[in-house]
């Protein structure tokens, strides 16, 4: 069955790789599954066609056959059960890389999401300046723990797994704040990441989208 993904028209970042089909995109090459996108624009995402898919009115989607799943968390899960490459064999590994796929969206991604509100939504309010340092600290306390975590190895726990996959695409949101830099262990797993064959494959079919150009190779 052909597995169909929604990504937007038009990417707000104009295909820097930060919009999270990008993060659908990069799991489907690691397991080497072909897939099909569907490009969405701004009003098209809130129209009922589009909303029985994803009830947010957001992207990406995944369809295959009669499965619709919506939330990258989700489909990367959906993804790394159903294929070989992306969790392991063994069953307690498997369960520590779950539980990073989770750390990675509920723990470290809002702090991130919170400065991108602080920063462009909110940057013109009279006590946006007052705030934006105490959002900064909540990031530095959550990637002073997490550079503890990984110390010198190359990923979370052992071989990369989706866990890593979702952990470098939530870090990937940082690099513009220049607060990655300030980590110089995690700005280096997160070149491992963007390094990885089929990380450049995701990013160069997204990028594509954006500039009209086909993907490199």
């Amino acid at each position: 069955m052909t597995i169909t993904i929604t990504a937007f028209e038009r990417s707000p970042d104009g295909g820097k790789g930060l919009a999270r089909d990008t993060r659908v995109r990069w799991a489907l090459e690691e397991v080497g599954q072909p897939y099909e996108v569907r490009l969405v624009s701004f009003r098209a995402m809130k129209e009922p066609a589009h909303r029985a898919l994803h009830p947010f009115g957001q992207i990406p989607t995944y369809e295959e056959g009669d499965l619709a799943l919506f939330e990258t968390g989700a489909i990367v899960f959906h993804i790394a059960e159903r294929h070989a490459g992306l969790l392991p064999d063994d069953a307690n590994a498997r369960a520590r890389a779950i539980t990073w796929m989770f750390a990675a969206l509920n723990t470290v991604e809002p702090p991130i999401l919170e400065l991108v509100t602080a920063r462009i939504t909110e940057g013109d309010k009279p006590w946006s300046q007052e705030r934006l340092p105490l959002v900064e600290d909540r990031i530095r306390d959550r990637l002073d723990q997490l550079s503890g975590r990984l110390g010198h190895a190359d990923w979370l726990d052992g071989a990369f797994s989706a866990g890593d996959l979702m952990m470098v695409s939530v870090l990937l949101r940082l690099r513009l704040s220049g607060i990655l830099g300030e980590f110089p262990n995690l700005a280096a797993y997160v070149a491992r990441g963007e390094a990885r064959a089929a990380y450049k494959r995701a990013f160069d079919a997204q990028l594509a989208v954006n500039t009209g150009k086909p993907p490199a190779g």
